[in-house]
């Protein structure tokens, strides 16, 4: 089966409750499906992971695989990696988040990977979000936006995955801020990119992770996806 790293045009577009729809429904069908988030940051909670997203996709996914596989680096300051790392004085060996990744495919017939930020998102020094996709061999799904200013953000980051020959398998426009019509959208991503939108998905207020994935069912051949 296949797996995915999915990333996002911006921080806060929506990733972690795409990769959690998209979990749920694959667990729904079956599909022995993993989750990752190798790198997160945020202030810490009360909760049983350092990191609320992570959490989210573990709760999705019904997985109990350890926290160090899930998540081998957590930074509890809002920033990249790299700038993170800098200030509380951490040092991101990405060979280690490669190795658990490793691990997670053994365990797992497919696996979701969700980003952090967008893909020129910085690790290190001279190294993105983009480096750890093509790293992974993995293809990617963007999740972007309806909101004024998307078709600009969607068509950098495309640009971006085929400058560094990382295949998009497509866009899933997440419609959760008042923007352009979306049916407008998509064809227009389409026709600029060349590049299939996957589903859109409706704005979901509480959200609501069986709902949301009873959407994407709907919207997404998840089969399609699956295939090799």
């Amino acid at each position: 089966m296949k797996s995915y790293f999915i990333t996002g045009t911006d921080t806060d577009i929506g990733k972690t409750c795409v990769v959690a729809g998209l979990a749920r429904s694959l667990k729904q069908n079956q599909i022995n499906v993993g989750v990752m988030k190798p790198y997160a940051s945020g202030s810490k909670k009360n909760t049983k992971f350092r990191s609320t997203d992570v959490e989210i996709l573990v709760d999705a996914a019904q997985v109990n695989d350890p926290e160090e596989l899930l998540n081998p680096y957590f930074f509890s300051i809002p920033a990249s990696p790299f700038s993170a790392a800098k200030k509380l004085g951490v040092h991101i060996d990405n060979n280690i988040v490669l190795e658990r990744f490793k691990k997670l495919q053994h365990l797992h017939d497919m696996m979701l990977v969700e980003g952090i930020g967008g893909v020129l998102t910085p690790i290190l020094a001279n190294y993105y979000v983009i480096d750890l996709i093509k790293d992974m061999n993995l293809e990617t799904i963007i999740v972007t936006s309806s909101k004024i200013g998307t078709v600009n953000h969607t068509l950098m980051t495309c640009k971006m995955c085929e400058k560094y020959n990382v295949t998009v398998r497509g866009l899933i426009i997440n419609d959760h801020e008042p923007g352009y019509n979306t049916s407008d959208l998509k064809q227009d991503f389409e026709d600029l990119t060349g590049i299939s939108v996957l589903g859109i998905i409706p704005h979901i207020d509480p959200f609501n992770i069986e709902i949301l994935s009873q959407i994407l069912s709907k919207k997404i051949d998840l089969k399609s996806l699956i295939r090799f």
